[in-house]
């Protein structure tokens, strides 16, 4: 199939289509679009023409292409449908699409799109999924799966799954249950090929089955079915019970917003925000970081005004503020990045502070005493100043990565055990400590050695 690209000529053409009442056109020219590029098509166009497009194709197509819209062109789309027509699009969709979708519906409409869905079975789901947080297992999870009962012979499991599989778009496991509904193991598709008829399925299932609890965080999830390289796992209620099952493209975009809120937090943005909010929404979410570095800011000039006499003697210092500035950040961003991914990855366990700590203060006093070495020499014969200027300021440098890489280190592992995004720290709040830090370390370390 030849990747679609979505071009403004395209976008030109079906907006005139569109406005000509093309129809037939229309449905030719878009029916073997993928739904994710017809989604792309109507995040461009305007809230008339992505509602008529809707409209007009085939339900089965426009239903998947809902799932994929920008949040706020799907909300705008929905606002034109009426409950009956969403529900229609719901029909078409897995239960943990279509929670997700009445999720975002005004309260006052959840109700009334659930009466016009046709397959009573799907909204009864739906309901069920509904009552769970939508930051956890439950709220993430599809009731589509195949399970069979361990009382069942092989004959019985065939006809059973062949029911099922109906209602299930991939079939990535078979999964066993008792009496009472309670998850008991996988069964694999060769052993089933492979046994008897007559077989019960007690006899050849595997007991062995990775799962999560409904209450389970999405980042939790996304590190198991990473970790174990899963494409599907079921989730068990409070007492054992197998009430569905999460996909790994559901957590592939669990782990797209992870990332893409870290990015934020770490650019030193406090809100999840898109390029396209307003400037209202992108100036609350940006405000508060700029705030802190401006304060920080000041605090570094504070710094620098107590210690102005020793410009008099050694002017040169003022020249080497921005080197311990920008070397303090970048040493404490490059800590924190790591300490921040390890914690994401879970390779940095709990009580590991203190090695970890001694780590990052060895290789800060590596890097530092070869950076100062460097630097000695370029300021020595670069700016022609003393040697005992250039040992100060190479000192002090010394001192200020040292320091750095410990605060990187330490303040993701604190937010982390106090509940709070460690991403926080790869951006600013590290960026603006160190150089304030790093400017008292600096002026501090000069005055002690040269006595000004």
């Amino acid at each position: 199939m030849t990747p679609f690209k979505l071009t403004e000529e395209f976008i030109a053409e079906i907006q005139q289509l569109i406005d000509n009442n093309q129809d037939a056109t229309l449905t030719s020219l878009l029916e073997e679009v993928h739904y994710a590029d017809v989604a792309e098509l109507m995040n461009d166009l305007d809230e008339d023409h992505a509602t008529y497009l809707i409209k007009l194709l085939d339900t089965e197509q426009t239903s998947e292409t809902l799932t994929e819209l920008d949040e706020d062109v799907r909300e705008a789309i929905l606002g034109n449908l009426s409950a009956k027509e969403i529900a229609g699009e719901l029909n078409e969709l897995d239960t943990d699409d279509a929670a997700d979708i009445i999720g975002e519906l005004p309260k006052g409409m959840v109700q009334e799109v659930i009466s016009e869905l046709v397959d009573r079975e799907h909204a009864k789901h739906i309901v069920d999924l509904l009552r769970y947080d939508e930051y956890s297992a439950g709220g993430l999870m599809a009731k589509e799966l195949v399970k069979v009962n361990e009382n069942w012979n092989v004959l019985t499991c065939v006809k059973e799954m062949r029911a099922q599989a109906e209602n299930v778009t991939r079939v990535h496991s078979i999964y066993v249950i008792d009496d009472e509904g309670k998850l008991k193991g996988r069964l694999s598709l060769k052993d089933l090929l492979t046994t008897s008829t007559k077989t019960n399925i007690k006899d050849v299932y595997i007991p062995k089955v990775d799962y999560v609890n409904v209450n389970e965080k999405p980042d939790e999830v996304a590190r198991i079915m990473t970790k174990y390289d899963l494409e599907a796992i079921p989730v068990i209620d409070e007492i054992g019970r197998l009430v569905g099952r999460i996909t790994i493209d559901d957590i592939v975009d669990v782990i797209k917003e992870e990332a893409e809120k870290d990015y934020q937090l770490a650019a030193g943005i406090s809100q999840d925000v898109e390029a396209d909010d307003s400037i209202w929404e992108l100036t609350r979410a940006r405000l508060p970081w700029l705030f802190i570095g401006m304060m920080g800011g000041i605090g570094a000039a504070s710094i620098i005004n107590v210690f102005q006499g020793a410009f008099v003697t050694f002017p040169i210092l003022l020249a080497f503020i921005p080197l311990m500035q920008a070397t303090a950040g970048n040493v404490g961003v490059q800590s924190s990045a790591i300490v921040v991914q390890g914690l994401a990855n879970d390779t940095i366990k709990k009580g590991e502070l203190i090695g970890r700590l001694g780590k990052e203060l060895l290789l800060g006093l590596v890097n530092g005493i070869a950076l100062a070495a460097i630097f000695i020499l370029i300021s020595h014969f670069g700016f022609k100043t003393s040697y005992l200027v250039s040992a100060t300021v190479g000192i002090a440098l010394v001192t200020v990565i040292v320091n750095a890489a410990v605060i990187g280190t330490f303040i993701p592992i604190f937010l982390n055990k106090r509940g709070i995004d460690p991403a926080i720290a790869t951006g600013p709040f590290i960026t603006t400590s160190n150089d304030v830090l790093g400017i008292l370390i600096y002026f501090s370390i000069a005055k002690y050695i040269l006595n000004f």
